[in-house]
Parts: structure tokens; C-alpha cells; sequence
């Protein structure tokens, strides 16, 4: 409980906060320091306790929406859109800050800059600003003391963890490490410098493609001369968020379908060729600009897909235009971090019965985000524990189902996804550079060639010489043998018992002396004691029917 006499100012005002929201398990655990079975309060109820509790809570409820691994798709829901009620930092303490990061008066380096701040948010604000050489900006400056609040509630929260991992539902859900998880991405918001990074990063790899016209396509540069952990100087675009766009009504519908699809083929490149791709693409995050250009902005929340990932969803994608619940089984399995505990008939079972009701639908009707998400419930109701790294793809396709959806009403998924598939496999077959990959494959096969003959003759020669050996494992035997031991002695007791019952009766109708009457008793008694003993243990093993 160091965590709590550490912060007991900070520990009042979130019991306070608990407490006027009526979350009634959470006041349990903070006051008695356990609880009962997880309570969670419903998702608009979460949602206010976070905004209440302030700016920190509120990026740490934006986090939790990037788990729907975890978390249903309600809080989800209720989530993603969460916003802190937070009133801008007053322009003196703005350019104090300012001053500090850059070494230099403000306006030895801006010849403009805006005191007006143009959004405001948990962590920074953002302001418009001129250079001295003319070019305009986008000045993101951190709130001052920010990283000192950060600091004090990652302690709070790493302390709540620890009280929650005492539950089943911490065990299950291993909190410790998911708070220590989610602390680092709070710690990593306050370096501007990697959010400058990633965005370097994914202009570069958006670049080059044979998917759409890279000039259609902007990732604001970066200005890293005056660019600093507290402050992110970017290129400033001129446009709105992609759904306020009005566009030209005679081109209208035609244009909304050519923006849908180089929306789509932006971040099917970023996740399934690239594997670094932008977690977070809603509304405000991506931007029709005033010459008719895509301008994709706030590129801090990254997530990462290694090959083979990306070859799993790539045919989990397939597996869902399918409707092929056998093969989600398989594949969720080989994306799995743990799947011992995982019955495979239920794990089949649950699939065939989430995808049954799109048997009917027309492949133009289904809401792949949607099934996307039902997949990661189906997950979590069977055990199986995905990487962390599939909350945030699943989130990024709804987010950008969402998008489309919104932007062009009249979207078909499979249309826009089908010219895409071939070039998906022959990357996973081939990679983007065939003549290494198939001089590779050439040289396996030229090793499995040389290897196999003499592989065949080993076999051969230990069959004929009755050498080889067979080894066999076979899930659950150990349970099954032990359960064949218990009966088998229980059997052997109950023979033992029906001996004794028999011998005591002969022996008692025959006795002619007191002895044998003596030992009719005894052989009675240890027969009677057997028996009982045998009776509890069949009782307590609970197989008593």
C-alpha cells in the first residue's frame, strides 16, 4: 500500500471520483484492498470517472480502447472517443516552455506565432506559427508539468494493478504487466521526438508503391532543427477533417470512391506489406486538404506486425470472406502467445456460430471491423492470449472502416480489398525482392535433395534392424493414467472389503469358540473401516453418482 500513503491528496480526490460515480467494487478495492469478483461500471460511467479524474486517465482510457483484446466492444465504443474537458495553458507559461526547449526567445525563431492555440488536448496543445524563412507550421507543445502528473498517477495506477492481480480477473489478465505496458506508452507520449520519428518513418515507406499515386498522399514533414522532447514542429496543412469535406457536387460520388480506395490501399500497405503502420486513424486524424489531397496527421500511436503475423491475418482476412470458421480456429491458434488451456471443439464451435449469421449476407453487407472484434471476444472467452499488437490492428481497421463508411456511404469492402489480394500472397510467397527468395528456395531444396536419400537409407537400415524407436506423446495421458490407478485400487479395495464381509460370516456361523468369535469381529470391523474409507473418498472426489 506504499502507493497510497505516497499520494493519499491524489488517493482522496479518485476515491472522491469513485464515489460520486457510484463504481462500487473499485471503492471496495481502494478502501478494503480486496474484492469481490470484477465489477466493471458500465462504459459511459468509465468513461466519466476517467474524464474526471483528468488528463492523464483520460490518454489512459485512450489506450485501454486500443485492447479490445481485453475489453468489450462497448467500452470500446465509449472509449475511443474520449476527450479531456481541459481548458488550453495560458500563453505566458506557453512561451516559457517554449524559450526552455529551444534555447532562444520565441521570436528570434518564429516571425508569427498564434497565442491562440488551435486544439487542446491531455498532453499538449497546438498552435499555428511562422518560421523566420516564411514556411508555416504546426507548433505541438507539451503542458507544462505535465510529465510530474504523469509520474504521480503511473504510481497510482501501477498501485491499483497490484490490488487488482489479487483478483481472477487480474490472474487471468496478468495486470501488472499490462499496467506496466500501458504506463510505458504514457511515459513514451511525453517524448515528442518518437512521435517525430514515426512519422519520418512512415512518410518514407509511403514513398514507394505500385498501390496508388504517392502524390495523392501527405505525412507532414518534420522540422527536427526545432523539434525537441516538448515540442513537435511539423509542416503546416491547409484542409478539415476528411467527413467535414464539401467537394464538388458534379464529381461528387466519384470522387468520395477515389478517396475511399487510396484510403484503403494507404493502410493495407502500412499494415500488411510494411508492418509499421498508423494505430489511430480516426476522423480528426486524417484530412482532406484545400487542393484536394489525403494528409495523414497525429502519427504517435504506432503498432508493428512482424512477416509472419502479417501472413496469418492476411489469410484470416481470406478466412472471413470465407466464412471458414475451421480455418480462424487454426490460424487464431498460431497467433496465440498461450493456447494450452484451449478447448479446440468450443474454440470451432464459437466460430462457426459468430460467422453463421453472415452466411446470408452479401459480402458488400458485412461490417469486417465488426468481425474482427467479435474474433478477439470469441479469443477471450476460450483462454487464448493474442499479442498485444492485435488490439491495436483491430482497432485501426475499425477505425478506418469507420472513416470509409462515413466518408462514402455507398462503400463495398470486398471491392476495394480484392485487387489487393493477389499481390498480398505473391509478396508473402515471394517477398518484395523474388530473386533472393527463390534462390533461397532453390538452395533448401537443393539441401533437402542431397540430404534426403541418406535420411531414407537411416530409416530403412534402423527398420530392418529393429532399432527405431517411436516417440509418442499424448496430450492429457498422464491424467488418464492416473485416473485408471484410482480405480483400479478402489476395485481392489472393494474386493478386499467383499473377502473380509465373506470370511467374517463363515467364520461366525461356524464358530464353536469364543476366538473365532473374536475374529469374526475383527475381520467385521476392518472390513466396515475399509468400506467407510472408501466411501469418503468417492464422495470427496466428488464422482459419487
Amino acid at each position: 500500500m506504499v502507493f497510497l500513503t505516497q499520494n493519499r491528496g491524489r488517493q482522496r480526490e479518485i476515491l472522491e471520483v469513485v464515489f460520486r460515480n457510484g463504481w462500487d467494487y473499485m471503492r471496495r478495492l481502494l478502501t478494503v484492498g480486496k474484492a469481490d469478483s470484477p465489477e466493471l461500471p458500465p462504459p459511459k460511467v468509465l468513461r466519466n470517472i476517467l474524464v474526471d479524474l483528468g488528463p492523464v486517465y483520460v490518454k489512459f482510457g485512450q489506450l485501454l480502447s486500443t485492447r479490445p483484446d481485453i475489453i468489450p466492444p462497448a467500452y470500446i465504443e465509449a472509449l475511443t472517443a474520449l476527450q479531456a474537458n481541459v481548458p488550453p495553458v495560458a500563453w505566458s507559461e506557453i512561451k516559457t516552455l517554449l524559450q526552455e526547449q529551444l534555447n532562444a526567445p520565441v521570436e528570434e525563431v518564429f516571425s508569427q506565432f498564434n497565442q491562440e492555440p488551435v486544439a487542446a488536448g491531455s498532453i499538449a496543445q497546438t498552435h499555428r506559427a511562422t518560421l523566420r524563412n516564411g514556411q508555416e507550421v504546426a507548433v505541438k507543445v507539451q503542458r507544462p508539468g505535465i510529465d510530474k502528473v504523469v509520474e504521480q498517477d503511473i504510481a497510482l495506477i501501477k498501485g491499483i494493478a497490484e490490488l487488482v492481480a489479487r483478483t481472477d480477473f487480474g490472474e487471468d489478465y496478468d495486470v501488472v504487466a499490462l499496467a506496466e505496458e500501458f504506463t510505458n506508452a504514457l511515459r513514451a507520449e511525453l517524448d515528442f521526438t518518437q512521435e517525430a520519428t514515426y512519422t519520418d518513418q512512415l512518410r518514407r515507406n509511403l514513398t514507394t508503391t505500385r498501390w496508388f499515386d504517392t502524390k495523392q498522399v501527405v505525412i507532414p514533414a518534420i522540422h527536427w532543427d526545432v523539434t525537441t522532447e516538448k515540442v513537435l514542429v511539423m509542416e503546416w496543412l491547409e484542409g478539415c477533417p476528411i467527413l467535414e469535406a464539401e467537394l464538388p457536387k458534379q464529381q461528387e460520388q466519384k470522387r468520395r470512391q477515389e478517396v475511399t480506395t487510396l484510403l484503403f490501399r494507404v493502410f493495407f500497405q502500412q499494415i500488411y506489406l510494411d508492418g509499421f503502420f498508423h494505430a489511430d486513424p480516426h476522423p480528426g486524424n486524417i484530412f482532406y486538404l484545400n487542393d484536394g489531397r489525403v494528409a495523414i496527421i497525429d502519427c504517435g500511436m504506432i503498432g508493428r506486425l512482424d512477416p509472419r503475423t502479417q501472413q496469418i491475418l492476411t489469410e484470416m482476412l481470406l478466412a472471413i470472406v470465407d466464412i471458414d470458421a475451421q480455418r480462424c480456429t487454426q490460424l487464431t491458434l498460431e497467433l496465440s502467445e498461450r493456447s494450452d488451456l484451449v478447448n479446440l471443439n468450443n474454440l470451432e464451435n464459437d466460430y462457426d456460430q459468430m460467422l453463421r449469421k453472415y452466411y446470408n449476407l452479401n459480402i458488400a453487407e458485412i461490417n469486417f471491423s465488426e468481425v474482427f472484434y467479435e474474433i478477439l471476444e470469441v479469443s477471450r472467452k476460450n483462454n487464448v492470449k493474442l499479442p498485444s499488437n492485435m488490439g491495436l490492428y483491430a482497432k485501426s481497421l475499425a477505425n478506418l472502416e469507420g472513416v470509409a463508411r462515413g466518408f462514402n456511404p455507398n462503400l463495398n469492402l470486398l471491392e476495394e480489398i480484392r485487387p489487393l489480394m493477389s499481390d498480398l500472397f505473391r509478396n508473402q510467397i515471394l517477398g518484395n525482392n523474388p530473386i533472393p527468395t527463390l534462390l533461397r528456395a532453390t538452395l533448401d531444396l537443393k539441401s533437402l535433395s542431397l540430404q534426403t536419400p541418406r535420411q531414407l537409407e537411416l530409416l530403412f537400415d534402423r527398420v530392418t534392424s529393429e532399432t527405431l524407436n517411436w516417440n509418442l506423446r499424448v496430450q492429457q495421458l498422464d491424467s488418464l493414467r492416473r485416473s485408471l490407478d484410482d480405480s483400479a485400487n478402489r476395485l481392489s479395495f472393494s474386493i478386499i472389503v467383499a473377502a473380509l464381509i465373506i470370511g467374517a460370516a463363515i467364520i461366525s456361523a461356524n464358530a464353536q469358540t469364543p476366538q473365532l468369535s473374536f475374529i469374526s469381529n475383527i475381520l467385521f470391523a476392518a472390513a466396515s473401516l475399509i468400506g467407510f474409507w472408501l466411501l469418503v473418498s468417492i464422495w470427496r472426489s466428488g464422482r459419487l453418482r
